[in-house]
């Protein structure tokens, strides 16, 4: 078989992807009931209910500064316990302090869990594992080595120290900062560390181990190829590192303790990014990467020293969509790579040192029942790894059980919560789920209030959906009022193209849950009626106002033409542009990115995005901006930053763009956009200047995404009046932003009201 070219050809897919044989799912029970996910599974010694396993979901920052899990970790992980899953696996938990320099902030604190530094950390997991046993759930603990090239560079500024990987490579985040050799002593010394953490994670009840040795971090960049570039020394053989490891680890936890490895087939750079892989820096130092034949032997090596399960995708940090697949990605886009392993294996016949066949675990988007359940009956995977819908829906494996799939919260794919806030500072969380990670602070969910009060929602967006079901969970009387004949404010616009087929299905969720609340007595839905203060004045206790935002319209010359329309219209109805072949998309957040998307791959159409900031899609999470803005490159998307929009004319537009030799290029896809409080010293090298021109654009139509205004006039209009006691807003009538904005502020209100 031809590996390399399954990969090429599995990734040439993930475009057009709805059109290239992948399946649109819904939360559907088809298959009901789910034998094949609920059949109990032997890993080594340890056997394990289900075939459901929670993915490492980072518990950065979710434990104390010392690095000892705390309620907040403890409870977020047994809420995912209590709610059926069969195997817990921890977030990343570092053993190479004193080596890896990335680890470690000022005074000498870290943001992720520890299991090495001393036995006052030991409390910690040993309560994770009770709390974990108590509903049968096992427990693996993932260790890493280290994070080497993808660690933080601000090391070099807070220590005057320089990260360290396998070679002398470039750091991710910022790739003029290097990285340093570490030793073949050094190596040695990490592998003595891991093997300790073992035998406490042992000791600390937990069931097993989990290695990372996927995505790019130190266990991958001394395993692979396209990082470990040494000549000389035990470890310039590329698999000795791990192979090493697996066999101290066995040395210290004993022939029965189950040992998992987390791996990528394929890194997938050179298909991901072919030509650029010879060109662009710093690409172009990872260009010979383990091919997926070496790959597969490398895996049974691994077996032969003592592994007893993996998991298994595509990609790392360079191309982070692939290991962290988007809303914009297919579902279930990952079962042929584990499809694959489990052909290989058994064609070797290969198997445990126990004797048993080697459980290959799927990843990627499998947060639907019958596509879970369909991927175990086709031996395509042994197990199934969720993440993100573990995080918006604990109780997913608990209402899969059941047949209650319509009542599963899905996963939106936005990674706003759950990833992306931890890289900007804070810790997992989820945005359709505001109980993620708060799950210590409302351990009986939301209690009854003392009064009962009488409340009005003005609008049924996501904010005003949540906070009709919090109020209705208070005990309180509520009437929402939509003055749309639909629930789901802008969601239902954000719906309609293809990649966002989550969207829809928290849609159907939405509406959903509107259904299940008329059953309640105490609430009133009115759709099609738009509010005014004299019908309201002084008949509730509460008003609460979710009249979300309306999208922002220049005041331009020629804004107002034919050929010039709003992003919400055009989703709504893209037959407007029927006749328009060469379409401009002035915006480029995530709105006008995604708008640029659905006509270059829906429609066709010749697409030119402008954006007046240094980024495209700035803020959104690494790999959801990645996923677009790489197939936005492979579509010939032409896209212009620091570019303004001065004019628009018949045929053409009037723009006025920024021409520094330094401005950032819009296609980058390989490299983070760092946070606005890291300041990269370089930068200063390389100054952008003020070097503006006027050019003309021709094109037949205009899309405007350029963002949106609260709408807040009755909000204002309701206080003035003393309309009731108690008035507030929510959501997007705070601030535009996100359903995680939306839904955070419903709940911490409506908990509170």
């Amino acid at each position: 078989m031809d590996y390399e070219k399954e990969i090429y050809n599995l990734l040439s897919r993930y475009d057009s992807w709805r059109d290239k044989g992948f399946d649109v799912p819904e939360m559907s029970n088809k298959n009901y009931p789910y034998t094949s996910l609920f059949t109990p599974i032997k890993i080594n010694n340890c056997t394990v209910k289900n075939r459901i396993v929670m993915a490492p979901m980072g518990n950065i920052d979710m434990a104390e500064e010392t690095g000892r899990p705390n309620q907040m970790m403890l409870k977020y992980f047994e809420a995912r316990a209590k709610g059926g899953v069969g195997l817990i696996t921890t977030g990343l938990v570092p053993v190479s302090y004193g080596i890896d320099k990335s680890l470690i902030e000022l005074g000498d604190l870290t943001y992720f869990p520890r299991l090495d530094r001393s036995r006052t950390v030991y409390p910690g997991w040993r309560d994770l594992a009770m709390m974990c046993h108590a509903h049968d759930a096992k427990v693996f603990v993932q260790l890493t080595p280290g994070l080497g090239r993808v660690g933080n560079p601000q090391c070099l500024m807070t220590q005057h120290a320089l990260p360290r990987s396998a070679s002398f490579n470039p750091n991710w985040y910022m790739s003029a900062v290097p990285c340093l050799r570490l030793s073949d002593h050094s190596l040695k010394k990490i592998i003595k560390k891991i093997g300790q953490a073992s035998a406490d994670a042992k000791a600390c009840n937990l069931d097993g181990v989990y290695l990372h040795g996927h995505e790019g971090y130190l266990l991958e960049q001394v395993s692979n190829s396209a990082f470990n570039h040494r000549k000389l020394g035990r470890y310039a053989k590329k698999e000795r590192f791990a192979i090493d490891m697996v066999k101290e680890i066995r040395k210290r936890v004993g022939p029965d303790y189950p040992i998992m490895y987390r791996i990528d087939l394929s890194l997938a750079l050179n298909a991901t990014y072919k030509d650029k892989m010879r060109n662009v820096k710093p690409l172009k130092r990872f260009k010979k990467e383990r091919s997926v034949h070496d790959a597969l032997l490398f895996m049974s090596h691994l077996v032969e020293a003592g592994v007893d399960i993996f998991d298994v995708d595509l990609g790392c940090y360079d191309n982070w969509f692939l290991p962290h697949p988007p809303s914009s990605m297919p579902a279930g886009c990952f079962l042929r790579v584990s499809e694959l392993v489990k052909e290989y294996f058994k064609e070797k016949g290969i198997k445990t040192n126990k004797g048993l066949e080697v459980p290959v675990v799927a990843v990627g988007k499998l947060g639907y029942p019958d596509l879970a359940e369909d991927a175990l009956k086709n031996n395509k995977a042994d197990m199934i790894m969720l993440g993100r819908p573990l995080l918006a829906d604990p109780e997913w494996a608990n209402k899969t059980y059941r047949g209650e799939t319509n009542l599963i919260t899905p996963c939106i794919g936005c990674q706003e919560g759950c990833l992306n806030e931890f890289v900007e500072g804070g810790h997992p969380q989820c945005a359709v789920n505001p109980l993620t990670s708060f799950e210590f602070e409302f351990p009986n969910g939301v209690i009854k209030s003392d009064v009962k009060k009488n409340c009005l929602i003005i609008g049924a967006g996501p904010s005003g959906v949540m906070m009709a079901k919090t109020l209705l969970a208070r005990g309180h009387k509520v009437t929402l009022v939509e003055k749309a004949n639909v629930i789901g404010g802008q969601v239902n616009e954000a719906s309609i193209a293809k990649i966002k087929y989550e969207m829809k299905n928290y849609l159907h969720y939405l509406n959903y849950e509107i259904e299940e609340m008329k059953n309640n007595s105490e609430f009133t839905l009115v759709l099609g009626k738009e509010v005014k203060v004299e019908d309201v004045a002084q008949k509730y206790d509460v008003i609460v106002c979710a009249t979300g935002a309306k999208e922002s319209k220049p005041n331009i010359p020629g804004s107002d033409k034919e050929n010039v329309f709003m992003a919400s219209e055009i989703f709504e109805n893209p037959a407007k542009l029927k006749n328009f072949e060469n379409i401009v998309v002035a915006g480029g957040g995530m709105v006008g990115a995604e708008m640029s998307y659905f006509l270059r791959y829906e429609y066709n159409k010749k697409v030119t995005a402008i954006e007046m900031d240094k980024y495209f899609m700035n803020h959104m999470c690494t790999a959801n901006r990645a996923h677009i803005i790489h197939y936005l490159d492979e579509g010939k998307v032409t896209l212009l930053n620091m570019t303004k929009l001065l004019e628009i004319k018949d045929k053409s537009i009037l723009v006025s763009e920024n021409t520094s030799k330094n401005k950032p290029n819009p296609y980058v896809c390989w490299a983070p956009i760092l946070p606005e409080n890291i300041v990269n010293p370089l930068d200063a090298l390389k100054p952008i200047k003020d070097e503006w021109r006027k050019r003309e654009i021709n094109c037949d139509a205009v899309v405007l995404a350029l963002g949106s205004k609260s709408e807040n006039a009755l909000y204002e209009e309701l206080v003035k009046s003393h309309a009731a006691k108690e008035i507030y807003k929510i959501g997007d009538a705070i601030k535009p932003g996100r359903i995680w904005e939306a839904t955070r502020t419903a709940f911490r209100k409506g908990a509170k009201i």
